[in-house]
């Protein structure tokens, strides 16, 4: 007895160390692994974001046309990356040709503006500034340039950066879509280990706030984002049908505004103004009230795209995709407001569950509805 008190100290030290040294490597390996993937981090939940949303498409898709689950996947992963793909090359076609005749003509002195209407100089604010620069630059462009040569020196740099961060987000989303695709195919064996996650952090819970989850997730991706794409698209075939100028990326500015839950009147209101200065009245004002439609449109698009009992706060949508855009660009704008999303369901039915009064077995059997 005395010699097993006596060797006491030792082994516990003996078994101190040998813990300390066992988490310290499990801590460095999984270190190790996030800086790995920490690239990629934001692709692979934008992906499972996707795969969940399109699931029930695809499933509809295996369903109806007998094909297997994995080429109906291949199928959606396709003409999605089609959708993507194809306008992104045609605008980025559309902004180098562009660029090249504008360059073009301002060598060889072709280029003309046209002069401003008298109307502009009575927009509120900004009226008379922009008509004398306007008119400057309609009369004689060359000294406007030579004027002002620094800051539309400037202006080109920030340019190429934001189409350079353009074409990486580009990328981002084609990843983001296979990386769907992939999860799609292997859905069984991703719902599993996410379920077997679920459970081993919320414990009796889990099934619960995992059903939760996908339903939250589709709920903000249809009500957020799918409002903020069609909201998107009907202004741009406004746009385009009045000849408005770069009309693609009046369109992204839509679409980030209605993501943040902002309306897209704070970007068509210039627009209409600049559209009653160079249509006619009545051109005008048709315009005027198609972007006031658009505006106004989310007010009966989310009852018919969001799920019953998912309704997020506006603040919680405006903190993730602001946040998000901060942290990862264009991707973490939609990435963040469905992660805040999820994160703001998932606390509030925590908040909301008693455990004293729920049994494991009512939790586990409860469905989302």
């Amino acid at each position: 007895m005395s010699a097993q008190n006596s060797d006491s100290p030792h082994w516990f030290t003996k078994h101190a160390v040998d813990a300390a040294i066992k988490i310290a490597v499990i801590f460095m390996v999984v270190i190790w692994c996030f800086e790995i993937i920490k690239p990629f981090i934001m692709p692979i939940v934008w992906g499972g974001i996707i795969a969940i949303t399109l699931f029930p498409l695809v499933a509809k898709l295996s369903k109806k046309s007998g094909l297997s689950l994995g080429r109906s996947s291949a199928l959606v992963t396709v003409l999605s990356l089609a959708l993507l793909l194809v306008p992104a090359f045609m605008f980025s076609g559309a902004l180098v040709s562009g660029t090249q005749d504008f360059i073009g003509e301002i060598q060889e002195g072709t280029f003309v503006i046209p002069p401003p209407k008298e109307s502009v100089a009575d927009l509120p604010l900004i009226g008379d500034k922009l008509y004398s620069f306007w008119d400057k630059s309609s009369t004689n462009l060359d000294n406007v340039i030579k004027t002002h040569r620094e800051e539309i020196k400037n202006l080109a740099t920030k340019g190429a950066a934001v189409l350079g961060g353009f074409g990486m987000t580009v990328l981002q989303f084609v990843i983001s879509i296979i990386i769907g695709g992939v999860f799609i195919t292997n859905t069984k064996g991703a719902s599993d280990v996410c379920h077997k996650i679920a459970v081993r952090l919320a414990g009796s819970y889990g099934a619960e706030f995992s059903a939760l989850s996908v339903a939250t997730v589709r709920s903000v991706v249809q009500g957020v984002i799918g409002v903020a794409f069609i909201q998107s698209i009907l202004s741009g075939i406004g746009m385009g049908l009045v000849g408005v100028p770069a009309t693609g990326i009046w369109m992204l500015a839509v679409l980030i505004l209605a993501i943040v839950q902002l309306p897209p009147i704070l970007v068509l209101a210039p627009i209409i103004a600049y559209v009653f200065s160079v249509e006619s009245s009545s051109v005008a004002i048709m315009f005027m009230v198609w972007a006031i439609l658009v505006s106004a449109s989310d007010a009966f698009l989310k009852p018919m795209l969001m799920g019953r009992g998912v309704d997020i706060p506006m603040l919680i949508i405006l903190l993730g995709a602001i946040g998000g855009m901060m942290m990862s660009g264009i991707v973490g704008l939609f990435v963040g407001a469905v992660v805040m999303g999820l994160g703001y369901k998932l606390f509030i039915a925590w908040i909301d569950n008693e455990p004293s009064n729920v049994s494991q077995d009512d939790t586990v059997d409860t469905e989302v509805k």
